[in-house]
């Protein structure tokens, strides 16, 4: 997802911005316009610059009158979850033929002003500038092509890595280039880790933490960074889980799993104002529960204490759940974000995706990710002010009609495109430049981005595979007509799994066609997304909103009475009124099995409805002891 302008000076003009979509914002720059057929001649000997270049501008100006069908795309602006990488297809399961992309476990540090983002089983890790756009890197030396959650520090002018390996002993990976990525190892420092943590604190004193069992907790060690990180103190036991006591740590979708417990797994210590902030992911990463928690202590290895607001990273309703096993890193303006992992689970468990989302410290000390409308478009991170905020912007064509040029079979039909649900997928019977699929928003409505998810259907490719590209154009028309262009990725040559794409101007449109070219294997679309403002009235508040908190106290039954004209509900609950931090996304339904909750202490709960127009207003949060 990288973009070669910069978003604060947005030199690119229309023509370019076009070009800049074609190949989907990664890296279009005004010289890569030339490349296109459109330098100027080289000069001869005592030959003036300046007609030349009024012919070129003369160009330029032609070629943008003549395109005011083109919507222009800006991909700076925003971001919508999940995040748009060229994720590696999987390689430990090709003996079994099953081949699916998957990203998960997402470790991000800051190094010399930028970022890098390491991810299970990624035969490498990308880079950014901004948070928002990234660039996979193949590095010159990498010495675990399998490596599973893997930890990353800055320190001392280089990047420092580990990942886990529970069949033998550990190294520290190290560089001062991580752009080119001339890796070197340390001798081994510990053995038998699975999700390690490398913590380096202020005052130059290092730590080991790791976990991932249904079992066993946390776990701490001091290193000496002065011998090759060995370890200098005994091991610490920190915390273990406890699902008696805390509803969102039991195993299963929704909690919901009584046989098996649940798995304490990704520990990542970040520390604020004095504190140590170490969070940790439950219950499991294939289920819709998938969050992270944080225990608080004034030194690195403790003694810590749960926080009351947990879990503090949680989504588990919409199109795509999950929030866990992530990190936290600090960005622009200081603002924190907290990248994590997304369950998709559809060709087998593992088959992940991920997220980002701002992250805060309240003035209690409490941590918190706003997960709030977690997979439609927020400001990105780069934008001075806005602190990732939800944009507003509303999804237009939730289950709205919709008709494909084909289908390769009755259970993948066109209508499993729009249902948000990331599991369902529309299949084509072909993957050429015949086919299409065409959403009917019902009445015009102001569009301001699409999101395109595929879905991998028997697509045979494994590791990194080189030239991949999703080549495609969106259209908009008011009437089923006449059609204008709105995103134009005919020439792509990126890979863009989930892709999403911001118009800079918007448009109206009540019809919007995909329109494809070729994609990588199958032509399989799992979320045909249209975001935007409807011109309707928003909904009213829900009505009769109850909370049944059950004899299990880790239990409640939340109902409502349906909204009239309303797609959606979300419900928010919190431990004070003014800290309602976590919220689930229904679709159509009106009521929730909620069984996230901890049982030594009260909750306030609040609901608001929400369509293609906006978001009522939300009701008085109301005490359940």
């Amino acid at each position: 997802m990288k973009l070669g302008f910069n978003m604060f000076n947005n030199s690119y003009s229309p023509l370019e911005r076009g070009r800049a979509g074609t190949s989907s914002g990664r890296g279009v720059s005004f010289a890569s316009f030339a490349t296109a057929g459109h330098t100027p001649p080289p000069l001869s000997r005592g030959e003036s610059h300046k007609p030349i270049a009024q012919k070129f501008l003369s160009i330029l100006l032609c070629a943008l009158f003549s395109l005011p069908a083109l919507a222009q795309v800006n991909q700076n602006r925003t971001y919508c979850n999940p995040i748009n990488l060229d994720y590696t297809y999987m390689i430990y399961n090709a003996e079994q033929g099953l081949s699916y992309r998957s990203g998960a476990d997402p470790a991000v540090v800051k190094f010399r002003g930028e970022y890098y983002m390491f991810v299970t089983r990624s035969l490498g890790y990308w880079h950014s500038k901004d948070l928002t756009n990234w660039d996979f890197i193949t590095p010159e030396k990498w010495y675990f092509q399998g490596s599973n959650a893997p930890a990353a520090h800055n320190y001392k002018d280089s990047v420092l890595y580990v990942t886990g390996d529970p069949s033998g002993s550990m190294s520290v990976l190290y560089t001062d280039n991580p752009k080119k990525g001339d890796w070197k190892a340390k001798p081994f420092i510990l053995n038998d880790l699975q999700d390690p943590d490398l913590f380096i604190d202020d005052d130059g004193k290092a730590y080991m933490f790791w976990g991932s069992s249904n079992t066993f907790p946390i776990r701490g060690k001091e290193l000496d960074p002065n011998n090759n990180f060995k370890p200098i103190s005994k091991t610490v036991e920190l915390f273990k889980l406890d699902g008696d006591k805390h509803g969102w740590e039991r195993f299963g979708e929704n909690h919901s799993d009584t046989k098996l417990k649940g798995y304490m797994e990704g520990a990542w210590l970040t520390k604020h104002n004095g504190k140590y902030y170490m969070q940790y992911a439950a219950p499991g990463t294939e289920f819709n529960v998938y969050g992270d928690g944080v225990y608080v202590a004034d030194k690195p290895l403790g003694p810590y204490t749960y926080a009351q607001n947990n879990p503090i990273s949680y989504k588990p309703g919409g199109f795509i759940n999950g929030a866990g096993h992530g990190s936290t890193v600090v960005g622009e303006g200081g603002q924190y974000w907290h990248y994590a992992s997304m369950a998709l689970s559809v060709n087998v468990n593992w088959e992940r995706r991920l997220c980002a989302y701002p992250t805060f410290f309240d003035a209690d000390g409490l941590m918190y990710s706003d997960t709030y409308f977690g997979d439609y478009p927020h400001f990105a991170p780069a934008i001075p002010g806005k602190k990732g905020a939800f944009t507003g912007w509303m999804l237009l064509n939730y289950n709205k009609p919709v008709t494909a040029s084909s289908k390769l079979l009755p259970e993948h039909s066109a209508d499993k495109a729009v249902d948000e649900n990331v599991k369902t997928f529309w299949l084509a019977a072909k993957n050429d430049d015949k086919q299409w699929l065409q959403v009917d928003l019902q009445k015009p409505a102001t569009v301001y981005a699409v999101q395109l998810n595929f879905a991998d259907y028997k697509s045979n490719l494994y590791g990194r595979v080189p030239g991949l590209k999703h080549q495609y154009a969106i259209e908009g028309s008011t009437d089923g007509k006449n059609w204008k262009v709105l995103i134009d990725k005919k020439d792509s040559f990126t890979d863009n799994p989930n892709d999403y794409v911001e118009l800079e101007t918007p448009v109206k449109a009540r019809y919007i066609r995909y329109n494809n070219v070729r994609v990588p294997a199958n032509l399989a679309v799992c979320g045909f997304r249209v975001f935007g403002k409807g011109d309707g009235a928003v909904p009213q508040t829900p009505a009769n909103f109850q909370v049944d908190r059950k004899t299990d106290r880790r239990d409640a039954m939340i109902s409502w009475n349906k909204v009239k004209g309303a797609q959606g509900y979300n419900v928010k609950w919190g431990i004070a009124p003014n800290k309602l931090y976590s919220s689930w996304l229904v679709y159509d339904k009106n009521e929730l099995d909620l069984k996230s909750l901890g049982t030594d202490q009260a909750y306030y709960f609040s609901i608001e409805s929400f369509n293609e127009n906006g978001v009522s207003k939300s009701s008085t949060p109301k005490k359940v002891q």
